[in-house]
């Protein structure tokens, strides 16, 4: 009879797991102590917020590929350091301010780490966004015409991990070149920026038209990055797409 009161509170004060977990106790659950059954729910309920939040967070960030550090491949063909890798999973360099380069040919994984770099930031609390460079500028020229420019840089600001795939696949407009780097400016020692391409960063100068605005953007992002010079003798697509097949032929043998 006490218990139908308590969990209404519970639910009223939205902690749903902690309801459920009080509702559904079996005889087993009440041969635990008080402590240990208030433990047990509070972990429960901690679990579940923590695992809608993640899920929120992926959903926000918008990642072009279902992507995580734990599946990458290390072949001995990839010029990929496991190291490297292991040492930016901790999210250090998000604390530092610093950003990440990756470049390399196409397949050679590039997006894919992006966003597993994403998905990894998102898992451990932190905001991010992924756009393509060609789409996000599509969305600030949309931001300009409806007024709303500026709320909208604004909202990049606050990300803390920003991805920006695809850059260099033209050169850029006066126009674009400033946009870029008002990102690049709002960000730069306040939060942390993925950028790659196909286009070695060393060439990022010729994308801009101004050499004053490329030196502008290339100073704050380059200098204070992590650089990952991606190749691959087998494109990365091509691998997977080999993996799948093989998957679904050994599924179909075994039924």
């Amino acid at each position: 009879m006490l218990n139908n009161p308590t969990i209404e509170k519970l639910k009223d004060m939205k902690l749903k797991v902690m309801a459920q977990m009080l509702d559904e106790s079996d005889a087993s659950w009440r041969e635990l102590s008080f402590e240990e059954r208030l433990g047990l729910m509070v972990e429960k309920e901690w679990l579940s917020r923590k695992n809608a939040r993640i899920k929120r967070q992926l959903y926000s960030a918008s990642l072009g590929l279902n992507a995580c550090l734990e599946d990458i491949d290390y072949a001995t063909d990839r010029t990929i350091d496991k190291k490297t890798i292991q040492t930016l999973a901790t999210c250090a360099f998000m604390e530092q301010k610093l950003n990440i380069v990756i470049t390399g040919k196409t397949g050679s994984g590039k997006s894919y780490l992006a966003c597993a770099f994403g998905n990894n930031a998102c898992r451990k609390g932190y905001t991010v966004k992924y756009y393509r460079i060609p789409e996000l500028l599509l969305e600030i020229q949309a931001a300009k015409i409806e007024h709303r420019y500026t709320a909208f840089m604004k909202q990049l600001q606050g990300v803390k991990l920003l991805i920006l795939d695809d850059i260099g696949l033209k050169g850029y407009t006066l126009e674009e070149s400033r946009d870029i780097l008002e990102i690049t400016e709002s960000r730069y020692n306040k939060a942390s920026t993925l950028i790659a391409g196909q286009m070695a960063h060393s060439k990022w100068y010729e994308l801009f038209p101004d050499p004053t605005t490329a030196d502008a953007i290339m100073d704050r992002i380059i200098h204070n990055s992590y650089v990952l010079s991606l190749d691959s003798k087998k494109s990365m697509r091509e691998v997977m797409a080999e993996k799948t097949i093989k998957s679904i032929e050994n599924n179909t043998a075994l039924s």
